[in-house]
């Protein structure tokens, strides 16, 4: 090779590679409201399918324009809701934190210390400190609960515009991606078809089921009387993708607070509620939803919507599982397409 052409290749890679580190400097601030936009039309792809037949000449606009506008309806404003009151309970919970709670509370805490220590002896159940650190932590963290309100608003419009693009011009997109990809086309369309194959697995069946059995949590908490039901049945969906744990975590200190408060009606209404329809919903519509095509395990799947949170704000909590569930694939398509045909060529090589 000459030296001019050593030359040209070296200038073209070199701005290549400063162009795309600008366009990644561009894109960064909306990366989680494009990954979200992705997201929503990988799971809700069959749904514009269905509405273009129905339009006419089958127009890739106008079913985009109305996919979106479903998804808006039935997805991005509940969700925006729900947030929003989740959010507002935290608030709430933060600003009724008065000395005469806190007193009241640690009577409380005082009764279940007596219960428990002729089995557990030095049993200690300090609430003072334990809402102290709350307290603590809700006040260093209030504006940014706030800002990030604002910041999730943007990001769903921002998702809610690439939603609608991602409809109409998806299939094309792909098609580019497929072609500048170096692998061989039939790889890459078998690693996109078990990425949505997954995707809509996870989405629509761990997350949802664990969002199912936290609102059913909420309501039987406020029909037993428990302040800030939808806060701890926030809490109790992040319970649900522990293994071995599930809703638990808030029901049972629920039913324990109303035996020892007295309340003897509404903790046995609970715990009914909670054995039978929670844990109902949870062995019928289980196996179903999370059986369609996902094997993640629910520790890695709680593991990455903790994560996707931390690292990517509200909309994590799906992005999250999402990228941990395009690293597996990738790793099973390594291993079941690309080490398997290299061994059947050694194997070739020696017969």
């Amino acid at each position: 090779m000459s030296l001019s052409r050593v030359v040209e290749y070296v200038f073209f890679f070199g701005l290549l590679l400063l162009a795309g580190y600008m366009v990644w400097l561009i894109a960064a601030p909306f990366l989680s409201a494009l990954a979200l936009a992705a997201v929503i039309v990988t799971i809700c792809q069959p749904v514009y399918n269905k509405v273009r037949t129905i339009t006419p000449r089958n127009n890739k606009t106008i079913a985009a324009f109305i996919s979106t506008f479903l998804v808006l309806i039935a997805v991005i404003l509940p969700l925006a809701g729900l947030s929003s009151l989740v959010v507002s309970e935290v608030v709430d919970f933060y600003q009724g934190i008065e000395d005469t709670d806190e007193f009241r509370l640690q009577a409380i805490a005082d009764k279940i210390e007596m219960a428990v220590e002729p089995f557990a002896p030095g049993f200690e159940l300090d609430i003072r400190q334990q809402i102290q650190v709350i307290a603590e932590w809700l006040t260093g963290n209030i504006g940014a609960i706030f800002a990030g309100t604002v910041s999730t608003l943007f990001t769903f419009l921002i998702a809610m515009i690439g939603s609608f693009y991602f409809f109409r011009d998806g299939q094309e997109l792909l098609q580019l991606l497929i072609k500048a990809s170096p692998l061989p086309d039939h790889e890459d369309e078998i690693i996109f078809a078990r990425m949505g194959s997954a995707v809509r697995a996870v989405a629509t069946g761990t997350i949802l089921l664990a969002l199912i059995q936290g609102t059913l949590v909420s309501i039987g908490l406020a029909f037993a009387g428990i302040d800030h039901a939808i806060l701890w049945g926030s809490l109790a969906s992040l319970g649900a993708l522990m293994p071995g744990v599930g809703t638990t975590i808030v029901t049972v200190p629920a039913v324990i607070y109303l035996f020892v408060t007295g309340d003897v009606v509404a903790a046995v209404s609970l715990l009914v509620w909670s054995v039978l329809i929670v844990g109902l919903i949870d062995n019928i519509l289980g196996p179903y939803l999370i059986g369609r095509g996902n094997n993640m395990h629910p520790f890695i799947i709680l593991i990455a919507v903790l994560g996707g949170i931390a690292l990517f704000g509200p909309v994590g909590f799906i992005i999250g599982p999402v990228i941990v569930t395009l690293f597996l694939v990738l790793l099973e398509i390594y291993n079941q397409y690309i080490v398997q045909e290299k061994r059947v060529s050694e194997e070739d090589e020696l017969i």
